[in-house]
């Protein structure tokens, strides 16, 4: 059994290797969302209770994500790490899941990290605890050379979409604009301006793993002319060779935006 481990995984580093060679000069994204699945599934895979133990793995393998997305290029890297339908778990897993979150946003910004950290989601949702740490993440890499890495902690495309309406709105009560003159002028690019990812270009590759084909709400305005792609590997068995697969399916196919 570990000769046959050995000869697979020298085959899987081949392979790698052709891969990154076919990327050289291929069309990188800017901006990568990953929607992590599939942590709760691969701990119950390998006969464990305490799904924690699965969001813990997948946790460790986000700043290899990170790594590999340095080295492709990739300006902009946006994590779903828990929605605001997840902050319905039961109480144990919830307080778990949140405990690693805090634990990820200390390691990505600690000194000798590169990364810009960005939390983006519903704060009033979250324990206080949990925002201060994303907070003092954010203060502790906003200086930093590197790409910018979007937490996003309970968020919800709807409630983020509803979010930048009312800040919209906000916004020109501030300044005495009435309703008849913004209904007037009002254009899809003012809303993206309120949005949580105000400033940053919209995800041109999303990547979701675990074998499920749907979006749960994520990135819903900013991924209207994204590129899908979806993968069986549940994510604490993602691999460089799994994102290098992503990047090689974008790479080859033509955008049309819309077309």
């Amino acid at each position: 059994m570990g000769v046959r481990r050995r000869i697979r995984d020298a085959l899987i580093q081949v392979y790698e290797r052709r891969l990154a060679r076919a990327l050289v000069g291929a069309d990188v994204p800017r901006h990568v969302g990953v929607i992590m699945d599939g942590n709760r599934r691969w701990a119950r895979a390998i006969g464990l209770e305490d799904v924690a133990h699965g969001h813990r793995r997948g946790a460790a393998k986000i700043a290899d994500l990170l790594g590999w997305c340095d080295d492709a290029g990739v300006q902009v890297v946006t994590l779903f790490m828990l929605s605001t339908d997840n902050l319905r778990r039961p109480a144990p897993e919830l307080d778990a899941l949140l405990a690693i979150i805090q634990d990820v946003a200390v390691d990505l910004s600690r000194p000798g990290r590169r990364w810009r950290i960005r939390s983006m989601g519903a704060r009033e949702v979250l324990p206080a605890r949990t925002v201060a740490v994303l907070e003092q993440a954010e203060r502790d890499t906003c200086d930093r050379p590197g790409a910018t890495v979007n937490l996003a902690v309970g968020y919800g495309g709807r409630r983020e979409i509803a979010d930048a309406v009312r800040s919209l709105l906000s916004e020109h009560a501030t300044r005495g604009t009435s309703l008849e003159e913004l209904v007037e002028v009002l254009d899809v690019e003012h809303i993206a301006e309120h949005l949580y990812t105000r400033g940053q270009p919209d995800p041109d590759l999303v990547i979701r793993t675990s074998g499920e084909q749907r979006m749960s709400g994520f990135l819903l305005w900013q991924t209207a002319n994204a590129e899908f792609h979806f993968t069986d590997v549940y994510w604490p068995d993602f691999r460089r060779v799994d994102f290098l697969r992503a990047l090689r399916d974008y790479s080859a196919r033509h955008r049309r935006f819309g077309g």
